[in-house]
């Protein structure tokens, strides 16, 4: 007995040494088993545990099993011995396994062992509740008592147990890290920041929402919307959010070549695969390994193109254009679209299974007829942007600002962005007057007023009716900026205002202008 007890106190240090010596989970519990294995003849050692996707028990860890074993030990709840123990959060000792029916032996590891063997199985027990299952086998003797054995294993189970607990521990605060990292990317990426920084409107902090949550994921998107809106500079955020930044981004424009060249630029091409082939070629899909590949204009694509492509995102496999070896490659793919998908389906002109393959995680970018509210720290940033390029810095004037803010924009952010540089090209002087955009408003708009021949760069008194349109237009705009900052601070008057760049008491003073409370 003292005999025993020592070679069980060496096996506790031992595994106690194991455990401290890795924060690897898989690892640690592969060396407590072996040593289980090795020292004291406890064969097809496993620790089972909860999956958290499925719910079934799977084995996490064995010893003297194969891989093809361990694939196989998949148990529900309510499954065998090892379910048995798990819902009852008890040990199960079965003498003989060829003898008990409720032993399944669902490895098969079991099948050609000539010798009688016995089964001991004793929960793990984390906080009242029951995690997993350790089991071993054993050589079946007559006179054996399997006390001893299930006391010894039920202290190793209690050390898996605070091993788990740990792994949990370790792996939520990585989370928490992912989550704050991600954060972090976003508040220091350029591209983000200009993105947003100009888009507070409850529509585009909706996308922003949506980014944000799609970024960390391998998730397909789809992003729909008008040209212009800002669908590659959304495919680009993605990518730049997720873990994926540090490699390569590609932006492939369906519609710029036809059906024979951009097969050849998606999946690439051999050496005299066609004529004027004349070296091999690496496509997108492969050069953009381990990173992500943008399909602007994705309703665009021939049919046939549609069927390689479906099959691509099914499999990640490809062949060159003249080559039968299939290449494997990991990226994330983004689409972009300004079609009606469905419809072009409902048409037959797109395939439905690619559809529904691309449009896991739709985005839809608002046009800018749709945040207008958007429109005055747009054309602020274009002009901010402007001052630097051409040493020049430009203003609107009242009338200018009221007239481009009722413009539907259909060309959205895009036309807005060419307008404002052909301002800053053509206008003398640094006021921007009506006379000076160039836009088709019509004639009852101060534009249409000043295109009819009245001298808008004197900017004439308005009349009472005129200023008070552009003011409740513009007072309007100020209230649903403020309403949107005070819901995405989840009504922290204080963060609200830190974000809109006033001082809590002008917060306040505007909600009691606007009469904005939480009722």
């Amino acid at each position: 007995m003292p005999l025993v007890a020592d070679l069980e106190l060496k096996v506790l240090y031992d595994i106690s040494r194991s455990i401290g010596q890795t924060l690897d989970l898989d690892q640690t519990l592969k060396a407590i088993l072996t040593v289980l294995g090795e020292t004291l003849a406890m064969h097809r050692a496993t620790v089972t545990l909860q999956d958290d996707d499925t719910g079934a028990l799977v084995i996490a860890a064995a010893y003297g099993l194969t891989e093809e074993e361990v694939a196989r030990g998949v148990y529900r709840l309510d499954e065998g011995v090892t379910g048995r123990i798990f819902r009852t959060a008890q040990p199960f000792v079965v003498p003989d396994v060829h003898n008990e029916p409720l032993f399944l032996d669902k490895t098969g590891s079991r099948r050609l062992s000539k010798n009688a063997l016995s089964f001991i199985g004793v929960p793990i027990v984390l906080q009242n509740q029951c995690v997993g299952v350790l089991s071993v086998d054993r050589l079946f003797e007559v006179d054996v008592s399997f006390e001893e054995d299930v006391r010894f294993l039920t202290i190793v189970a209690t050390l898996i147990a605070q091993l788990v607990s740990i792994h949990r521990q370790v792996r939520a605060r990585e989370e928490d890290l992912r989550r704050e990292n991600l954060t972090l990317r976003a508040k220091l990426s350029k591209n983000y920041h200009r993105f947003f920084i100009v888009g507070k409107s409850a529509p585009m902090s909706r996308v922003q929402t949506l980014i944000e949550k799609v970024a960390p994921t391998k998730a397909t998107v789809l992003l729909l919307g008008e040209s212009g809106t800002g669908k590659s500079l959304t495919a680009r955020m993605i990518h730049e959010l997720s873990d994926r930044a540090r490699f390569t981004f590609t932006k492939v424009n369906c519609a710029s070549l036809p059906e024979t060249l951009l097969e050849s630029e998606l999946f690439g091409h051999e050496k005299g695969a066609f004529t004027g082939a004349t070296e091999t070629k690496i496509g997108r899909f492969e050069e953009a390994d381990k990173g992500t590949v943008f399909l602007d204009e994705i309703g665009e694509l021939s049919l046939n193109i549609q069927l390689k492509l479906l099959r691509f995102l099914q499999e990640r496999e490809f062949e060159r254009v003249g080559s039968t070896r299939t290449r494997k490659v990991d990226v994330r793919i983004v689409a972009a679209t300004n079609k009606d998908l469905e419809q072009a389906v409902h048409k037959g002109h797109f395939r439905e299974d690619l559809y529904y393959r691309l449009n896991v995680f739709p985005i839809t970018v608002p046009p800018l007829r749709d945040r207008k509210e958007d429109i005055p720290a747009l054309i602020n940033h274009f002009l901010d942007k402007l001052a630097k390029e051409y040493h020049r810095r430009l203003y609107l004037s009242p009338n200018a600002l009221d007239a481009m803010v009722g413009y539907d924009w259909p060309g959205n952010v895009r036309e807005m962005e060419n307008l404002m540089e052909r301002l800053a090209i053509m206008v003398e002087g640094g006021t921007i007057h009506c006379k000076d955009i160039p836009l088709p408003i019509p004639a009852s708009s101060a534009l249409g007023r000043a295109g009819a021949g009245q001298d808008a760069s004197q900017e004439p008194p308005l009349t009472p009716g005129v200023y008070g349109t552009q003011l409740k237009s513009l007072e309007s705009m100020e209230r649903d900026q403020l309403l949107a900052a005070l819901e995405r601070t989840r009504w922290n008057q204080t963060k609200a205002a830190l974000e809109l760049g006033i001082t809590p008491r002008q917060m306040g003073y505007r909600m009691k202008k606007y009469g904005i409370g939480r009722g």
